[in-house]
């Protein structure tokens, strides 16, 4: 007989999102000038030129289950239906010649767009 313990399970799935030191940073330098129990929340909703799109605001405001990533100085929260789509993705910073900005790499995603905001599952 198999020991349990070895059997993957949905509920065991990746279900955790990267934050890279360089958006870490440029979250901490946003929150800076915000008041202290402010956050990054990063959502998906629906919508955006591939069908889904990244949506980001600062909110002081936590549900009860909301994912927290605590990184350098740095608070995302992301809610669980967001999470669903979003899971083993990375959020990362991004300064280059067409311009600064967050860009998230998901896995799950089939196509994006340019604009680097907008995917398809």
């Amino acid at each position: 007989m198999a020991d349990a313990s070895l059997v993957p399970s949905s509920a065991a799935a990746i279900t955790d999102v990267a934050v890279t030191s360089s958006a870490a940073r440029r979250i901490a330098e946003i929150l800076a000038g915000e008041p202290a129990t402010s956050m990054l929340r990063v959502s998906v909703e629906g919508g955006g030129c591939s069908g889904f799109q990244y949506k980001f605001d600062i909110t002081r405001e936590k549900a009860e289950d909301d994912i927290v990533i605590e990184k350098d100085g740095a608070t995302v929260v992301v809610d669980p239906v967001s999470l669903e789509y979003m899971s083993g993705s990375q959020l990362d910073f991004v300064d280059d010649l067409i311009g600064a900005s967050f860009k998230i790499s998901n896995p799950h995603a089939t196509a994006s767009c340019g604009c680097g905001t907008s995917f398809a599952l």
